[in-house]
C-alpha cells in the first residue's frame, strides 16, 4: 500500500490525522492496515484523512468497558439487535470508516449484509452509536462525528462527556440536546427500556 507521511494536524497530544487524500486507499488496504496495527484504533474520514488513535488511558478504558457492558446487557435482554464494542469498524454511506465506542444494529439490517461483509468492516451505519470523550478528545471533533453518524443513518446518538458531566443527544431532524449532570439517560424509543446510569460512567 502506498503511504503518505504528510502530517496535516495533531488533533490531540495522542491522536494524529494524516492526509491520504492524494493516495486512494482501498477498503482492502485499509483493512490490512488496521489488522497489522491491532494496538491502534484507526479511522478514516470521508475526505480520506487517516486518524490514528493509540490505546486509551486506564480510566477511559474502565468507562468504556462499563458502557459496552450496559449496551450488551440490554441488547441480549431485548433480542431485536446486536451490540458492538469500540474495536468494531463500520463503513458509513459517505465512505468514512468509523469505530464508535459502543453501537447497536437491528438484526434484520445486520443479517441483510453478506457474510463476507460482516467479517470485515461492515458497510452500514449502526442504528445507535455512543462516543465517550477522553481527556485528550476535543469536543467539537466528537460533536462533528456525531452529526456524521446521524446524517448517515443512525437513529440515536449519545455523546458522553465525563469531563463536563454532560450528555449530548442526537436524533434525525432535531437539534442536538445537551443534558448537564444527568443521573440517567434513556434510549427510548430507539432502544426501548434502555436506561444508562451515568454514575457508572462518571
Amino acid at each position: 500500500m502506498a503511504q503518505s507521511t504528510h502530517l496535516i494536524d495533531q488533533a490531540t497530544p495522542t491522536d494524529w490525522t494524516v492526509d491520504f487524500r492524494s493516495v486512494r486507499v482501498s477498503e482492502e488496504e485499509f483493512y490490512a492496515l488496521c489488522r497489522d496495527n491491532p494496538e491502534l484504533r484507526i479511522e478514516m474520514t470521508a475526505e480520506g484523512e487517516l486518524i490514528i488513535m493509540p490505546p486509551t488511558g486506564s480510566e477511559t478504558g474502565r468507562r468504556n468497558s462499563t458502557l459496552t457492558q450496559r449496551v450488551a446487557n440490554w441488547a441480549e435482554a431485548d433480542g431485536t439487535g446486536l451490540s458492538f464494542d469500540s474495536s468494531t469498524g463500520f463503513i458509513l454511506p459517505n465512505g468514512a470508516k468509523r469505530s464508535p465506542d459502543a453501537s447497536w444494529i437491528k438484526k434484520e439490517r445486520w443479517h441483510a449484509l453478506a457474510p463476507e461483509q460482516r467479517e470485515r468492516f461492515a458497510p452500514i451505519c449502526p442504528d445507535f452509536v455512543v462516543e465517550l470523550r477522553s481527556p485528550d478528545d476535543r469536543l467539537p471533533v466528537l460533536q462533528a462525528k456525531m452529526v456524521e453518524y446521524i446524517e448517515n443513518g443512525a437513529r440515536l446518538g449519545l455523546l458522553l462527556d465525563p469531563i463536563q458531566r454532560s450528555v449530548y443527544v442526537y436524533r434525525p431532524n432535531q437539534q442536538p440536546e445537551q443534558i448537564d449532570n444527568p443521573e440517567t439517560i434513556s434510549g427510548d424509543p430507539v432502544l426501548p427500556g434502555f436506561v444508562l446510569k451515568l454514575k457508572d460512567i462518571w
